[in-house]
């Protein structure tokens, strides 16, 4: 799990989809599809290494406003895709230090509970499912070989995980793979959470904001088990979800498996 983290100067949670095993024994390409958190702050060493990497599409899942904080910095030969899942960022992750005491201060469990409350609207929200079904289409028209598509929002670990999650089910990875995957955000962020949490922990010793924040900063099993959980009040399976709300035909599945399996 550790390999498929990219060595970049200036990128964090970086991470390769490739190598992955599905249940009918086939492979995921290797520098197909890459995920990731932001881009704003990438060297031009980060981008000379990305272009040469084969990154030829960067879809962004973030919203206008965080967009407009922080451009994505691409390579050369990497076309732009803007696709916010949410119309604001409801996962707080580009908050000001201000906005999230007033929005945490008062309670230890309300960063996870506010988690928990953003991974049911990405099942539940239309223009949440809109996004989806148009990043399918953005994924399905990848269809040259050595052109790497990544996709991304500000952490890389929410809007950006359950992208993931519904990728890698349509291309038929097991669940168990699907959860390392998804959880393999809190390793592949390990310094930068630690490097912000003792900038917090310099500013205040308010607990309650430093278990909030720590809950905003990183993933846990309960906040995938939310979107499933909802993902079955919906329509059953994740594979009927697909079909139904996000509207994947058998056909695009078959075309999706193509381009991404060997």
């Amino acid at each position: 799990m550790t390999q498929r983290i990219l060595p970049l100067e200036k990128g964090h949670n970086f991470r390769e989809l490739g190598g992955y095993q599905t249940t009918d024994g086939r492979t995921l390409k290797w520098h197909k599809l890459l995920r990731s958190a932001n881009l704003a702050h990438l060297t031009d060493a980060d981008l000379n290494y990305l272009d040469q990497y084969g990154l030829r599409y960067d879809i962004d899942l973030r919203s206008e406003d965080e967009k407009a904080k922080a451009p994505d910095r691409l390579p050369a030969n990497a076309t732009y895709e803007f696709l916010p899942v949410f119309a604001v960022d409801e996962t707080a992750n580009s908050a000001s230090q201000d906005e999230l005491y007033q929005l945490f201060s008062k309670d230890p469990l309300s960063g996870h509970t506010r988690m928990q409350k953003v991974y049911d609207n990405l099942i539940n929200q239309p223009h949440s499912k809109q996004a989806y079904r148009r990043f399918f289409e953005l994924l399905l028209a990848n269809d040259q070989d050595h052109q790497t598509a990544l996709f991304h929002c500000t952490a890389g670990k929410d809007r950006t995980g359950m992208a993931a999650v519904f990728l890698l089910s349509a291309l038929n990875v097991p669940a168990e793979t699907i959860q390392a995957d998804y959880l393999l955000t809190n390793l592949a962020s390990a310094d930068f959470v630690q490097k912000s949490l003792q900038r917090l922990q310099q500013k205040t010793a308010d607990q309650g904001i430093y278990q909030s924040i720590q809950s905003l900063l990183t993933v846990h099993l309960d906040y995938l088990q939310t979107a499933q959980m909802a993902i079955r009040q919906e329509s059953g399976t994740i594979q009927n979800y697909l079909k139904t709300e996000l509207q994947l035909t058998n056909h695009d599945l078959t075309d999706l498996q193509k381009i991404y399996l060997m």
